[in-house]
Order: structure tokens, then C-alpha cells, then sequence
């Protein structure tokens, strides 16, 4: 009897996936196309890479990631503008894309404002900041003690000017009434390394990029930048509880579409996205490499990206922040 009734919910089971994917399958109408915009092994490609399977699962169609790696995400970006509004083409997109560069070059291929519908903001990770293991710099308020003492003549590292990282750093000295030496580099791993030779003297980076630096005791952090400590750095505090206010800063991966999204295929992508998201390989593999899961609502994501555009838009317009 117990195994007639456990035959029957494992085949009801499978039935309402089977409808389900099948629903979501049809609004879609054909296999899925997920653009990365930047090369494998940064944070875009390790979420494309972590989600495909299940997002595949869930929609009941092949999705296929692939790389258009060039001009600072400007060829997948115009790719993905190109392309037909029937949920086929998508990007996964890094907070640099949407809501900096275009601030910050004015001349990228795209408008994140006009030309993307917002599926989901799928992950989010905070800025650490972190100095060498061998600086004498223990805390926040050391660190500010020390700017104020040598006004730019301490440098901070990052991934490139106007990345994330970078202009983290310039909230900081704004919100700190400092001044730093801004040192860019050729992406986060040349950053990082910059740090662990000593050649800078701090930086904020993605937990995610470091956390492994940190754990082996070879870089020191400060504070995280989240609205709340890190899963991965319990112990860190947040920069809101060293008494620094206002730089409450993420790096976050949106998945976009071309503008124009029909509501039956954008609800078909979200309901498949969000359920991969939440799926429990998927969600650990992706703490474990140092993101919390957001899986919003197309609205929320519209909504965060139009207020995080405004923001960075803001600031690089406040300290006269160019890309050259």
C-alpha cells in the first residue's frame, strides 16, 4: 500500500514538472542562447556556468552558454540588442555593464536603460576591503587615520577605472573625507596580485576573488561593504559598523533580454530562473563560491538597475571620474 502511494506522488511529481517545463518550453519556443560578455573564469561565467543546467531542466529547452568576450561586454551587448524579443537570446551581466560603463565612456553600443528587458538579478557578492598581510594596518579607522596623515600617497588597487572596486574605493574617500592613490590594473586577478606583492596598499575586491587569500592568512580584511557581514567572513564587519556610512556597495549578475519581451515568455524565463536558482545543488555550489542568491522579479530587477545607474552616475559625475 505505502509503495502504491509513493509511486503515485513520484509519478503526480513528475507529471507537474513535465507540465511545467512544458508551459515554460512553449512560451519560449525553442532552445536558449545565454550570452557572457566577459571570458571564462570571471564572476558572469562562473554563475552562467553554475545555473545552465538547471535553467535548461526548468524550461524544458537546451540552453547554450556562450562567450562574446571583447570591447568590455560592447559585442555581447550590441548581440544580444540585435537579436529577436522572443526569449531566445539572453545575457548574463555584470553591474559594471548596466549601470557604470555607460556612465562612464558614454559611448558603449547599448543603452541599458531602453534597450534590455530585466529577467532577474540573479546573484549579488560584496566589496571587501583588504590590505596585505604585512601592512601595519589593522582596522578601518587605521586606515582612515592614515590617509588623513598621507593625503594621495596611499594606493588602492583595482580591477580598472570605473570598475566596481574602483569606484567603491572613491565612495570610501568621499564618505571618509580622504584622499587615495587610485592604481588600476588589467582585471581583478592582476589587482589581486598587485596586493598579495605589496605593490599597492589596499583595495576593495569581490569576497568571491579573495576569499581564498584571505583564508590563507596571505591578505588581511577590514570590512565588507554588504548591508550585512558575509556568510563567508562572519567575523569581518561591515564598514556601516566601523562607523563608515554610505558605502553600502554590490557586485550583482542580471540576466537581460532584448527589449520588447512578450509578458508570457518573460514570466516563462523568470518562474525557470528562479527555480534553478533556488534548486539546492545550485544555490550551494554558489555560496560556496561566495554569491547570495537574489533571484528577483523582473520588476525588482528594473527597479535596482535604474536606481544603481542613477547612483554610480552620480558619483562619477561628483569626483570627475573618466575612463582614460
Amino acid at each position: 500500500m505505502f509503495r502504491r502511494i509513493f509511486l503515485s506522488a513520484v509519478a503526480g511529481g513528475a507529471a507537474t514538472w513535465g507540465c511545467r517545463a512544458l508551459a515554460q518550453g512553449a512560451a519560449v519556443k525553442g532552445g536558449v542562447t545565454l550570452l557572457v560578455p566577459f571570458l571564462p573564469g570571471g564572476s558572469s561565467d562562473m554563475v552562467a556556468r553554475t545555473l545552465s543546467a538547471k535553467f535548461q531542466e526548468q524550461l524544458g529547452q537546451p540552453v547554450v552558454v556562450t562567450h562574446a568576450a571583447a570591447a568590455g561586454g560592447d559585442i555581447a551587448a550590441a548581440q544580444l540588442k540585435r537579436a529577436r524579443p522572443d526569449g531566445r537570446t539572453l545575457m548574463i551581466a555584470s553591474a559594471g555593464m548596466l549601470a557604470i560603463a555607460p556612465n562612464l565612456h558614454g559611448s558603449t553600443t547599448y543603452d541599458p536603460m531602453r534597450d534590455f528587458d530585466y529577467i532577474t538579478v540573479a546573484v549579488r557578492v560584496a566589496n571587501v576591503l583588504v590590505v596585505p598581510a604585512s601592512s601595519p594596518v589593522k582596522s578601518v579607522s587605521g586606515l582612515v587615520a592614515v590617509l588623513k596623515e598621507h593625503p594621495g600617497m596611499v594606493a588602492f588597487g583595482s580591477s580598472g577605472r570605473g570598475s566596481s572596486d574602483h569606484l567603491t574605493a572613491e565612495l570610501f574617500w568621499l564618505q571618509t573625507g580622504t584622499k587615495g592613490l587610485h592604481m588600476p590594473d588589467r582585471g581583478g586577478r592582476a589587482a589581486t596580485e598587485e596586493l598579495l606583492g605589496g605593490t599597492v596598499h589596499a583595495a576593495f575586491q569581490n569576497v568571491n576573488v579573495v576569499i581564498n587569500h584571505i583564508r590563507s592568512g596571505r591578505l588581511r580584511p577590514l570590512a565588507v561593504t554588504g548591508h550585512a557581514r558575509s556568510a563567508l567572513l562572519p567575523g569581518v564587519p561591515t564598514l556601516a559598523e566601523c562607523g563608515v556610512q554610505g558605502v553600502e556597495v554590490y557586485s550583482w549578475q542580471a540576466v537581460v533580454a532584448p527589449r520588447g519581451l512578450g509578458d508570457p515568455v518573460k514570466k516563462a524565463l523568470h518562474a525557470a530562473l528562479a527555480a534553478a536558482l533556488n534548486e539546492t545543488a545550485v544555490r550551494s555550489r554558489l555560496v560556496e563560491q561566495g554569491f547570495e542568491i537574489v533571484a528577483s522579479t523582473p520588476s525588482q530587477a528594473a527597479r535596482l538597475q535604474a536606481t544603481e545607474y542613477a547612483r554610480w552616475k552620480q558619483l562619477i559625475k561628483a569626483r570627475g571620474i573618466s575612463a582614460s
